[in-house]
């Protein structure tokens, strides 16, 4: 007579396995870095570039699309990092060396390798920090650090620019992109932005614009675009330090915090004093400053005052 079976553990079923949409989208941009690596190899730069953007951009979605369908797990956030070593790390070194390092010898392939290990320690300190903004990263993003590279060779290579002519102008650049990663300077990291809410008619107009710019000539827009993003950063920490010495001479005057005091005005709500006021500015002046920017979105260089959030004085 058989023996009825109970209590047996065959442990948490809903732990095993992986997601397949989000996991599949990071393996699509490993693919797309190690045809990169392939067509560096072979010498065909501008396909290589290509396919770093296009690890790029599968590098936004795959987080963005885990949030957004509630599959986040340990083991995507693993395999992620360790993708983006090889496509924002090792792809790019190798494109940059193969097409104009090549020439410096010893010299060459160590900037190179200075390039990966600054990645691969720039994304190891993102992984073990206790507290990360929403709003910035401490140091230039790997991704976009590939970007600058890649969207330099894909530009130079389809103006038929020889990497030989440009060596010394590689290397300076790919050490300045390693240092940036390592540095704690602050880069807009987007993650706030909802894609699920509404947005002006206007703003579709500007999406559509600026596909439309990228299609003229994608090389050059995207060169320009990630340069922008990259001296970003050291705008932003000057305008800082600059904001902080002003604020600690001027003593609370209105003309030495610059906006700040500017952004006085705009509080001039009947039933708050002056100190209310200051307690108000000095305690969300990070909020107002962020909202009060020439690039919303790169998130550095001051404008004035008017365009912060509306909302946020409610």
């Amino acid at each position: 007579m058989a023996k009825k079976i109970s209590n047996v553990n065959f442990g948490d079923r809903s732990r095993r396995g992986i997601y397949v949409l989000p996991n599949l989208l990071t393996t699509a941009g490993l693919f797309a870095a190690f045809y990169g690596i392939i067509q560096s190899l072979v010498g065909h730069f501008e396909a290589a570039a290509i396919a770093i953007m296009v690890a790029m951009v599968l590098d936004g979605l795959d987080g963005r699309v885990a949030r957004m369908t509630n599959t986040v797990s340990d083991f995507g956030k693993e395999y992620d990092s360790l993708v983006d070593v090889i496509a924002f790390g090792l792809t790019p070194a190798l494109l940059l060396y193969q097409w104009g390092l090549k020439d410096l010898g010893k010299l060459g392939w160590l900037v190179a390798f200075f390039y990966v290990a600054a990645t691969a320690l720039r994304l190891a300190r993102f992984n073990t920090q206790s507290s990360k903004s929403e709003r910035y990263f401490g140091g230039l993003p790997c991704p976009m650090a590939a970007a600058v590279l890649a969207s330099g060779v894909w530009t130079l290579a389809s103006y038929q620019f020889k990497g030989e002519l440009l060596t010394v102008a590689a290397m300076i650049l790919m050490l300045l992109l390693g240092l940036a990663m390592v540095s704690t300077l602050p880069y807009r990291s987007f993650k706030d932005l909802d894609l699920r809410n509404r947005v002006p008619f206007v703003a579709v107009l500007v999406l559509v614009g600026g596909f439309i710019l990228v299609s003229f000539d994608p090389p050059t827009v995207l060169s320009v675009l990630s340069l922008a993003f990259f001296v970003s950063g050291p705008i932003g920490w000057l305008v800082g330090r600059r904001v902080h010495a002003s604020t600690k001479a001027g003593e609370g005057s209105d003309e030495a915090y610059g906006s700040y005091g500017r952004c006085r005005k705009y509080l001039n709500k009947p039933d708050w004093n002056s100190v209310r006021q200051d307690e108000f500015i000095k305690q969300n002046y990070g909020n107002l400053l962020r909202g009060n920017t020439i690039f919303m979105y790169f998130g550095t260089i001051e404008l004035r005052c008017p365009f912060f959030d509306r909302d946020f004085l409610n």
